[in-house]
This record gives structure tokens, C-alpha cells and sequence, in this order.
């Protein structure tokens, strides 16, 4: 596999990332520009923002949990030659399953759908894993 067939939906999942980032900063300005937040609210890391800002940076937070294991396999999988089109495959259905699981967390935040969209890429991180943990011990 190329790197770039690899390293694309890593891509995607960071611009999720940096999208979220700046729909987060944008919904935090507007709270203090509207002084339904103010700073002394906040300036300590108290969690006083309205629920729509605490709901979109809830989303991003999260987009530094389950995706750190992913990226971790990806950076040890290219330079280790194990990253083929299974790897790949799998990791645009984890991408989708990132999407999905924000998609819900920043609209009807249904928690049963989320935990499912959650557990979905859950399971195919760990495929992910255990695939990659076998080619690399089996061969």
C-alpha cells in the first residue's frame, strides 16, 4: 500500500478534529461575546459554557480518546510494513464510525445511538489490533 492510501483517512480524521476545534472555539466566542458566558466563569477550567459549547467541545475531547489507539497503529503499521489493504479497509470503516459517533454527539446527542456508533469503532479497532498483532507475531 501506498503511504498515501494509508496515511488518507488518518487525514480525515484529524480534519474532524481541527473541524470540531473550531466549531468548539467559535461556540465559546459567541458565549462571551453574547456574555452568556463570562471569563471569570471559566478561568479556571470550570465547565460553564452553555450546553450547545460544552456539547460541541464534549465531541472534540472525545476525538482524543478512541482515535489515539488508531493513530498509534498506523504510525507503528506504515514504517513496519504492515499496513496493507486490510489496514486500510478497516480504517475508513473506524473513519466512518468517528463520523457517525460525531455526527450524533452534535446534533440529537441520542446516547444510545452514540454508544453504539462508539462501540462500532470500537470493534473494528479492535480487529484493527488483534489483525496487526498477529501478522506481526506469526510471521
Amino acid at each position: 500500500m501506498s503511504v498515501q492510501t494509508v496515511l488518507l483517512p488518518v487525514f480525515v480524521l484529524v480534519g474532524l478534529t481541527f473541524a470540531l476545534l473550531l466549531w468548539m472555539a467559535s461556540a465559546r466566542t459567541r458565549a462571551l461575546i453574547s456574555r452568556e458566558t463570562r471569563i471569570k466563569d471559566i478561568a479556571l477550567g470550570q465547565q460553564n459554557w452553555p450546553d450547545r459549547a460544552t456539547q460541541i467541545g464534549n465531541c472534540f475531547r472525545n476525538q482524543f480518546e478512541l482515535p489515539l489507539l488508531f493513530y498509534s497503529l498506523i504510525a507503528l503499521a506504515l514504517p513496519l510494513r504492515h499496513a496493507d489493504l486490510v489496514i486500510v479497509l478497516l480504517s475508513w470503516v473506524f473513519v466512518v464510525t468517528r463520523f457517525a459517533h460525531a455526527g450524533i454527539f452534535v446534533t440529537s446527542n441520542d446516547v444510545r445511538q452514540r454508544s453504539l456508533a462508539w462501540f462500532a469503532g470500537v470493534l473494528v479497532l479492535f480487529a484493527m489490533w488483534l489483525y496487526f498483532a498477529l501478522r506481526i507475531l506469526l510471521i
